[in-house]
C-alpha cells in the first residue's frame, strides 16, 4: 500500500502488501518481500534487499553508502532476512569491494539507534540492544546478544549463543555459548540462562562447562588447550565449534577472568 506522502521510485520492487506509511523514502534499486511494514519517515536507499514481514521503526536508514574512506562508489547491497524488527533510528551500511553486501539475518531485533556498517554479517536471532556500534566487518553468529551501548571493533567475531554485558568494549572475538563482561571484556561463564530458553539439556551444557574451565582456568595457553579438548573431550557439536571457532580467531579471544596477561 503506497502512501500517497511517500516517494518510491519506480524500479523499487515493492510486494504487492507492503505498507508504507507517510514520508518514507524508497530508492531505486529496492526490492521489499511480502507483509513488510516501512514506519513514517524511514529513508531506504539503492541496494536495499529486505525479506519478508518486516517491520522498520521511524527513522531508520537502511542501504546508505559505508562510512568508509576506501568506498569509491562499487555497486554493493544490504540484505536483511524475514521477520525482521529494525526499531527507530537504526543506521545500516551497504558493502565495500571487501565483500559486497551487509547481512542481516532472519528474526533478528536491531533496537533503537544501532548502528550495523559495511560489510557486517548478522546470522539469525540476533538482538543488538539500543545504541550498540558494529563497525566494518563485524561477523554475530546465530542467536547472539549485545547488551546496550557496546561498541564492537573493526573484525571482531562474536559466536552463537553469546551473551555480552551492556556498556562493553568488544575488541577481541567472543567465542561460543558463553557471558563475556567486565572490563576488559572478559569470560564470565557460559550462558546457561540462554542455553535452557534454547532447549539445550543439562548434560550439553554441562559438557561446555567443562570445555571452558580446560580454556580458561587450567593455566594452559589457547593452542595447548584446544589440542587438550580436542583430545580428551567427546566430540560433539559443541566441542567442535568452540575448537574451530579458537583456531580460525584472527583477533584472538577474550581473556578468562582470572587471566592477569594479555594473549
Amino acid at each position: 500500500m503506497n502512501q500517497p506522502l511517500s516517494y518510491v521510485h519506480p524500479e523499487a520492487a515493492i510486494a504487492d502488501n507492503v505498507v508504507i506509511e507517510p514520508f518514507v523514502s524508497i530508492a531505486k534499486d529496492v526490492k521489499i518481500g511480502e507483509g513488510t511494514w516501512v514506519g513514517p519517515n524511514v529513508t531506504i536507499m539503492e541496494g536495499a534487499r529486505i525479506g519478508k514481514n518486516c517491520k522498520i521503526f521511524p527513522g531508520a536508514v537502511i542501504s546508505a553508502i559505508p562510512q568508509d574512506l576506501k568506498f569509491k562508489g562499487e555497486k554493493t547491497t544490504v540484505e536483511i532476512g524475514d521477520n525482521t524488527t529494525i526499531r527507530e533510528c537504526v543506521t545500516i551500511n551497504r558493502g565495500t569491494v571487501a565483500k559486497g553486501k551487509t547481512i542481516v539475518g532472519s528474526n533478528c531485533l536491531l533496537m533503537a539507534y544501532v548502528h550495523v556498517a559495511h560489510d557486517c554479517n548478522l546470522g539469525n536471532n540476533v538482538i543488538l540492544n539500543n545504541s550498540v556500534g558494529l563497525a566494518g566487518e563485524v561477523e554475530i553468529d546465530d542467536w547472539a546478544i549485545v547488551g546496550a551501548m557496546s561498541g564492537v571493533h573493526q573484525f571482531v567475531h562474536i559466536g552463537k549463543h553469546v551473551m555480552v554485558g551492556a556498556m562493553s568494549g568488544v575488541g577481541k572475538d567472543v567465542p561460543p555459548y558463553i557471558k563475556a563482561g567486565r572490563e576488559p571484556l572478559s569470560y564470565v561463564g557460559i550462558n546457561s540462562i540462554g542455553l535452557r530458553r534454547r532447549n539445550f539439556d543439562n548434560d550439553t551444557i554441562n559438557d561446555i562447562q567443562e570445555i571452558y574451565r580446560i580454556l580458561y582456568q587450567r593455566g594452559l595457553n589457547n593452542s595447548d588447550a584446544v589440542e587438550f579438548i580436542e583430545a580428551n573431550l567427546p566430540a560433539s557439536n559443541e566441542r567442535d565449534d568452540v575448537i574451530l571457532f579458537v583456531r580460525n580467531s584472527k583477533r584472538g579471544i577474550i581473556r578468562g577472568y582470572f587471566d592477569d596477561k594479555e594473549d
